[in-house]
């Protein structure tokens, strides 16, 4: 679907346009269980990214279903649910991919491991007064399915990198002296 310089650029401009200074050495993550379930879309790591391509004909029923989702979102008051989705922005490439497919960018930065980020089961959950094909209009717009990558960051270009200590030299001796034990 997408090549694998392709992804790697997405990911590097969307991090530059998320990068917040910070002076705090990395923290290792938080690994969650990963799940038997091969649709579910939580991340094992403290960050992630879902690769989105929509048919052309489904662009107007994917759009309309991330709106319903962001205004449920807006008004939720469950806990989880806002940590989980603080972070979430959902990007449209202006671009499309080789077989003329709309291309969405899902960044969750820093995403709650172990959440689940599909947006149908969201809507699922959050919104009680749907138009009666809307799921059913959002999961037929997909031309395959999401690509997921689980991130960990290696490194954050917009702060000095912290140093490792420079490893001691070994003392030597000096002239004329013996070392003990010897």
């Amino acid at each position: 679907m997408l090549s694998a310089v392709t992804v790697a650029l997405t990911l590097l401009l969307m991090l530059a346009a998320q990068a917040v200074p910070t002076t705090q050495a990395a923290v290792p993550p938080v690994l969650a269980p990963p799940s038997s379930d091969p649709a579910n879309s939580a991340f094992t790591t403290d960050a992630g990214l879902i690769l989105v391509a929509i048919k052309p004909l489904g662009v107007a029923d994917y759009e309309l279903a991330m709106q319903v989702l962001q205004g449920a979102l807006a008004n939720d008051t469950d806990a989880t649910r806002k940590a989980a989705t603080r972070n979430w922005r959902v990007f449209k490439a202006s671009a499309t991919d080789a077989k003329g497919n709309a291309l969405y960018v899902h960044v969750m930065l820093p995403a709650v491991p172990g959440f689940d980020y599909r947006p149908s089961l969201l809507v699922d959950a959050l919104v009680k007064e749907l138009a009666p094909d809307l799921l059913t209009r959002y999961q037929d717009a997909f031309a395959s399915p999401p690509s997921k990558l689980d991130l960990t960051e290696l490194a954050n270009m917009a702060v000095a990198p912290i140093l490792p200590p420079e490893p001691k030299a070994p003392e030597t001796a000096k002239p004329g002296t013996k070392k003990p034990g010897r």
